[in-house]
């Protein structure tokens, strides 16, 4: 599982024709227009297995998202790629795409209503999908703090950045059902966005799409450790906790890397 993790944690070397990747394939920055952003995993996701993205850089003047989800079609097999996720690559068939916005993104199953969002900080470690547990730190992404951060320190505290704001992380996963299928899950800063598909072909091989469109100009690749936070995670969590705002975290005496680390 860890090697296919690392395998799978860049891009592949297929993609669409305004991206542009940098030379570790981490990086996917789409050149010009608004289409032709198309990217894939380098391998396909091992069940339980995050994909996982921070957007970079934004382009005003563009009407939508990044497009985030999971193919069945090996990228390699593709005579041409398709200048949009949605709809061109998932009317191929055996694609399941997702429209990030800026709220509103959970899904609720059938029948059942979507819960009211919990705002309280997620303190808890490990963020649970069913079966599946995964180390929520590195889930979540932070604004940088600034000159006037304290105004947004209610934010802060609570991890929440909206969906489509630099820096925010966004994954895509999927989980085994009894039945043999799977169900696609997006995580958007931690939280778990609910099955947005169901009854996925779990025995083929699924990649993940990542669709740079519209105001969505540059994402990275996150890799994703599997396991226990690291003490240096804890550390931070605990900091966190405490502190009345970010700003306060400059006059704890603690060694200026945890400093930074803290402020992420």
């Amino acid at each position: 599982m860890a090697a296919r993790c690392r395998l799978a944690a860049r891009f592949h070397r297929v993609h669409g024709a305004n991206v542009r990747l940098d030379a570790s394939r981490t990086r996917a920055t789409r050149v010009e227009s608004f289409a032709n952003g198309l990217c894939f995993s380098q391998e396909p996701l091992a069940p339980g297995q995050i994909f996982l993205v921070e957007i970079e850089e934004k382009e005003l003047g563009w009407c939508g998202h990044l497009r985030v989800g999971l193919t069945a079609h090996d990228p390699q097999s593709l005579e041409v790629v398709p200048e949009y996720s949605l709809p061109d690559l998932v009317n191929m068939g055996d694609t399941w795409v997702f429209a990030i916005t800026r709220s509103h993104n959970r899904v609720a199953a059938d029948g059942e209503e979507v819960p009211a969002r919990a705002w309280g900080p997620p303190w808890e470690p490990f963020l649970l999908i069913e079966r599946l547990r995964i180390p929520r730190d590195t889930l979540v992404g932070r604004s940088r703090p600034g000159r006037y951060s304290h105004i947004l320190d209610d934010l802060y505290k609570t991890n929440v950045l909206p969906a489509t704001a630099r820096r925010s992380r966004i994954g895509v996963l999927y989980a085994l059902q009894p039945d043999g299928t799977a169900d696609m899950h997006i995580v958007i800063n931690g939280e778990d966005m609910g099955p947005s598909a169901r009854r996925l072909p779990a025995a083929r091989p699924l990649y993940a799409v990542v669709d740079v469109f519209a105001s969505t100009k540059s994402v990275r690749v996150i890799p994703v450790e599997y396991g226990f936070p690291s003490l240096q995670t804890l550390c931070r969590l605990v900091i966190q906790k405490h502190i009345v705002h970010r700003l306060a975290i400059d006059g704890l005496d603690l060694p200026p890397p945890l400093k930074s680390f803290c402020d992420e």
